[in-house]
C-alpha cells in the first residue's frame, strides 16, 4: 500500500512541472521528458507475474468474458489460474449491489447528496463495499460523478449535484468508504457523460476552462481519494471518443493527476484497438471485440508494441496487489449485515429528505388524525430508478402502511392508474380472457377479432407479460404494432417502477386516440421454452375521470392529504419534459382544490416543474428513497425527524427557463455535436448570470424550525480562507441547519468567472434555542480559476466577497476579504 501511495505522490510532484492540454485532443504536446517517462514499476510481485504471463494470458486480463458462475453481475475477467491470479467480478452499484441476490437498496445518490454530509457518504460507501464483497464481487462500477448539467438527463438520480465542489467532496468520501471494505471502486463516466440521449455517439465540445473547473474536479477528487479504476464514457470529447482520448486518459488522468489504476470502457464503448491502447485504455468490457484477438494480432504484426499490453496488465495487477488479491492478504469475504445496511439506508433517506414548501403549518402531520393517501406510489413502494441502479431489495414497505401506523383513520385512492384496468368483455369480439391469457411451452396463441369503442377517447394500452422483453406478444391494432421493440439495449432500459407490475410481470404501454367504432385487433403470442402469461389492459379518459373523482372524494373527507407523485427515470433514456408524466397535474389540481392541506411527496429523479405549486400546502422531495423510503417518508411527514436535505440542483420554473433551454446545440446536440457554450455558468451560476429566477434555488430546503445567522468573520488561512459565523435555532423544535458559504469573483483574473460559487458548507444539528459558532474552510482550489493559456490553476487574488446563508438565493451575511498570493 505504501509503495502505491508513494508512487502516486511522486507522479503528482512530476506532473506539477508538466503542462498538458485539456481542451482538444492533441491541442498541446507535453514536453519531451514527460513523453519519455518510463512506466513506473508496480512492485516485485506484479513484475514477477508479468514476466511469467504469456501473451494470451496478458490479453485475457484486458477484456471481459463469460462468467462460469455468474451472480448476474455486469462483468467478469477470468484471471490466470496457473499463476494464482484470481478472477475479477464487476458489479453495478450506484445505490446498492446489482446482482440477482438480495442486497440493501440504498436511496439514490442524489438523495444522499442532498444531505450535504461527506461522513454520511462514507458510511453509504461502506455498506456497498461490504455487501459487494459479501456477494462475491471484487470491483464496484460506481460512483458516478458526472455533473447534473441538463435537467432532462436520465441518470441525474445516479449522480450527486450540479456543483463541482459538493460532487468532489461526496465522491471522495464514498470511495473511501467503498475501498475501506476492500472493494475496488470505479469512478465513472470519464468524461462529460451528462446526458443519455445519443450517449453512444454525441461529440461534446467543451473549452479547457469549463472542462477543468466543472466536470473534471469530481474525477480528480476521486483519483486523489485512491480510486482503483476509472470507467471511460461512451461519448466523444472534442472530436475523439472518450475511451481512446489521449488528452483525457494520459495527459490529464496519468500525467497531471498521477493515476496509477486501470481504465476500463463502459460496456461496448470501445471503438478501436491500436488507437485506444495507445491513448491509455487498459480494459475492454464486457467482451474482447477490440482487446481480444484483434489486440493479439496487432501485437504480432507490430502495430501495438507488447510493452503497451504489459503497461495495461501492470496497471490491473497493481490494483489487485494493492487490495491484497494477489497474495491472499485481502480479508475473508464477510457476511452481509442486512440490519446495518437498512439502518444506513433509513438514515440517508431521512437526512436527504428535502422540504420545498410548507404553508400554513401543513407539516408536520398530527399523529392520530384522518389522512387521505393518494397516488400509485402511495401503495406501491418506489425504491429505485431503472438500469444499472436497480437492486433486489431485502424488503420494501409501502408508504401507505407506514402512514397507517401513525394516523388515526386512513383512506386510500389510486388517483393515477399505472397498470390499467381490464378491457370490458363487451368491447371484444370474439371475447377472450384479456386478464390472464396463458400460452403453453412451444405453443403459439393467436387472436383475430374486433375492439369496439363506444366513444372517441384517449386510450393507453398496457401489456403485462411474463417472457423476456424480446419475446413479448405482438399486438396489432388496425394493422399497427402497439409495442414495437426498442432499438439496441432500449428494451432493457424502461424504468424502475412503470416497467414492472406489482406481481412481477413486465409492462409496456402505448397511448393513442381511438375513434368511436370498430377496430381490428390481432395478437400473436408464443410460449417459447418457458411458456407465457400475458394481460392486455387499458386506461381511458373515462377510467381516469373515475380515478380522479375517487381521489377528490377521499381528499374532501380527510383533514390532511398526502399525494404521492412520481417520475420514473432510467439509464439509456432522457426525459422529454420537466412536467410530471401522465395526468398527474390534473390529479394534483383537482385534489388540492378539494383540500388545500395537501402535501405532495415527489418520488422523482431530478428537478420537476410545478404549475400546481401554489395550490399545495407542502411539497416534500424524496427522489428514489430506497428500501427504507416508506418509513423515512412517514417519519418526516409526522415530524419524528427534521427534513434534513437541501437541493443539490436548481429547479427550473418550466421547460423554457434553464441553462440548456431553447438552444439545441447545447442540448441535445445538432448533427451529432453538442456545445457546452454556457461555459462555466452551469446550474445556479447560469441563473445568477442571466438574472433568471429558478422555481427553487440550489441549496434550498426548509426545516420545521427556524434559524438566524450572525457575526460573519473571514481570515486568511494559508492560501485559502477560514470563515466563521453564528447559527442560532430560533424556533421551538430541534432541527438541521445547513449553512452554505459562497465566494465572489477575483478582480485580478482576466478569465470568465461566476458571480458566486459554493465555497463550503456545514451540516449542523441544533436543539431548540441553541446557538453555535460554525467554521468553514475555503480551499485555494475554490479560489482559483483554470487559465487555458497556462494550462493550470491560478489563484484569484484581490478583494473578494464572501456570503453565508441558507441557499444560493438566501444569503443573509456578507463581507469581503483580501486574497493574496
Amino acid at each position: 500500500m505504501s509503495d502505491t501511495v508513494s508512487r502516486r505522490s511522486a507522479l503528482r510532484l512530476m506532473s506539477g512541472a508538466i503542462a498538458v492540454a485539456a481542451a482538444a485532443t492533441g491541442a498541446l504536446t507535453p514536453p519531451a521528458h514527460a513523453l519519455a517517462r518510463p512506466e513506473a514499476g508496480a512492485g516485485p510481485r506484479v513484475e514477477g507475474l508479468l514476466a511469467k504471463l504469456t501473451l494470451d494470458e496478458k490479453i485475457s486480463l484486458l477484456h471481459g468474458a463469460t462468467d462460469p458462475a455468474s451472480l448476474g453481475q455486469a462483468g467478469y475477467v477470468p484471471g490466470v489460474r496457473r499463476l494464482g491470479i484470481p478472477p475479477l467480478r464487476l458489479t453495478d452499484g450506484p445505490a446498492g449491489v446489482r446482482v440477482t441476490r438480495h442486497a440493501t437498496a440504498l436511496p439514490a445518490p442524489v438523495l444522499l447528496a442532498s444531505a450535504f454530509d461527506p461522513s454520511l457518504a462514507r458510511r453509504y460507501g461502506r455498506v456497498v463495499g461490504r455487501e459487494g464483497r459479501a456477494l462475491g464481487q471484487d470491483v464496484l462500477l460506481s460512483p458516478m460523478v458526472n455533473l447534473i448539467r441538463t435537467p432532462y438527463a436520465g441518470r441525474n438520480f445516479e449522480t450527486f449535484s450540479e456543483d463541482p465542489l459538493l460532487a468532489s467532496d461526496l465522491v471522495a468520501a464514498e470511495i473511501k468508504g467503498i475501498q475501506g471494505e476492500h472493494l475496488i471502486a470505479t469512478v465513472k463516466h470519464f468524461a462529460m457523460n451528462n446526458q443519455e440521449q445519443d450517449r453512444m455517439s454525441i461529440d461534446v465540445r467543451v473549452d479547457e476552462q469549463t472542462l477543468h473547473e466543472l466536470e473534471l474536479r469530481g474525477f480528480e477528487a476521486a483519483i486523489d481519494a485512491g480510486a482503483g479504476a476509472v470507467m471511460g464514457a461512451y461519448n466523444k470529447v472534442n472530436g475523439t471518443f472518450s475511451c481512446e482520448n489521449k488528452t483525457l486518459l494520459t495527459d490529464i488522468l496519468r500525467d497531471r493527476w498521477g493515476f496509477d489504476g486501470w481504465v476500463m470502457t463502459d460496456w461496448f464503448a470501445a471503438h478501436s484497438t491500436v488507437t485506444a491502447i495507445t491513448a491509455g485504455l487498459d480494459m475492454e468490457m464486457p467482451d474482447g471485440t477490440y482487446f481480444g484477438t484483434a489486440l493479439k494480432t496487432a501485437v504480432q504484426n507490430g502495430s501495438v508494441p507488447e510493452r503497451l499490453v504489459d503497461r495495461s496488465v501492470r496497471r490491473v495487477l497493481a490494483v489487485m496487489d494493492r487490495f491484497g488479491l494477489l497474495d491472499g492478504s485481502v480479508p475473508p469475504r464477510p457476511d452481509r449485515d442486512a440490519k446495518a445496511g437498512a439502518a444506513v439506508a433509513l438514515e440517508v433517506a431521512k437526512a436527504g429528505a428535502t422540504l420545498l414548501r410548507n404553508e400554513n403549518r401543513t407539516l408536520p402531520l398530527t399523529p392520530g388524525g384522518t389522512v387521505a393517501v393518494i397516488g400509485p406510489t402511495g401503495s406501491l413502494p418506489f425504491v429505485s430508478g431503472g438500469g444499472s441502479a436497480h437492486v433486489v431489495p431485502d424488503h420494501a414497505d409501502s408508504p401507505l402502511d407506514a402512514i397507517k401506523s401513525r394516523a388515526g383513520k386512513v383512506t386510500y385512492a389510486l388517483g393515477e392508474d399505472l397498470f390499467g384496468k381490464a378491457i370490458p368483455a363487451a368491447a371484444l369480439t370474439p371475447v377472450f380472457d384479456s386478464e390472464a391469457q396463458k400460452v403453453g411451452l412451444g405453443k403459439v396463441w393467436t387472436y383475430d377479432g374486433t375492439l369496439t369503442v363506444t366513444a372517441s377517447d384517449e386510450w393507453t394500452f398496457v401489456l403485462h407479460f411474463s417472457s423476456a422483453p424480446t419475446a413479448r406478444p405482438e399486438v396489432l391494432l388496425d394493422g399497427t404494432e402497439l409495442f414495437p421493440q426498442a432499438a439496441g439495449y432500449g428494451e432493457y432500459f424502461q424504468g424502475g417502477l412503470v416497467s414492472a407490475a406489482p406481481d412481477g410481470l413486465s409492462v409496456r404501454r402505448r397511448t393513442l386516440t381511438l375513434a368511436k367504432g370498430a377496430h381490428t385487433l390481432r395478437i400473436t403470442a408464443r410460449g417459447g421454452a418457458d411458456g407465457l402469461l400475458f394481460r392486455l389492459r387499458r386506461s381511458t379518459g373515462a377510467t381516469r375521470a373515475q380515478d380522479v373523482a375517487e381521489a377528490v372524494s377521499a381528499a374532501r373527507h380527510a383533514r390532511d392529504v398526502v399525494l404521492f407523485a412520481y417520475e420514473d427515470a432510467t439509464e439509456g433514456l432522457d426525459r422529454t419534459t420537466l412536467a410530471l408524466p401522465g395526468h398527474q397535474r390534473q390529479l394534483i389540481e383537482a385534489v388540492t382544490k378539494a383540500n388545500p392541506r395537501t402535501t405532495v411527496v415527489l418520488n422523482t429523479s431530478s428537478s420537476t416543474s410545478m404549475p400546481w405549486l401554489t395550490s399545495t400546502g407542502a411539497v416534500l422531495q424524496m427522489y428514489y428513497p430506497g428500501q427504507e423510503g416508506a418509513v423515512a417518508t412517514a417519519a418526516v411527514l409526522y415530524g419524528e425527524c427534521d427534513p434534513g436535505g437541501r437541493l443539490t440542483q436548481s429547479f427550473p420554473v418550466d421547460d423554457a427557463h434553464h441553462p440548456v433551454a431553447g438552444d439545441p446545440r447545447r442540448y441535445p446536440g445538432v448533427n451529432g455535436t453538442e456545445e457546452y457554450s454556457e461555459g462555466i455558468h452551469a446550474g445556479y451560476r447560469w441563473y445568477d448570470a442571466q438574472g433568471e429566477r429558478p422555481l427553487f434555488p440550489f441549496g434550498h430546503g426548509l426545516s420545521y424550525t427556524s434559524f438566524s445567522y450572525g457575526d460573519l468573520r473571514v481570515r486568511r488561512a494559508g492560501r485559502g480562507l477560514r470563515v466563521s459565523f453564528t447559527v442560532h435555532n430560533t424556533g421551538r423544535r430541534d432541527g438541521i441547519a445547513l449553512p452554505q458559504v459562497y465566494v465572489g469573483p477575483s478582480p485580478h483574473l482576466e478569465l470568465d468567472q461566476a458571480i458566486k460559487v459554493l465555497a463550503g458548507y456545514r451540516r449542523v444539528a441544533l436543539r431548540a434555542g441553541e446557538r453555535r459558532r460554525v467554521e468553514v474552510d475555503i480551499a485555494a482550489r475554490t479560489l482559483s480559476s483554470w487559465d487555458p493559456k497556462r494550462h493550470d490553476w491560478v489563484l484569484g487574488t484581490g478583494r473578494r466577497t464572501v456570503w453565508a446563508g441558507a441557499s444560493s438565493r438566501d444569503l443573509r451575511l456578507r463581507t469581503s476579504v483580501e486574497v493574496g498570493k
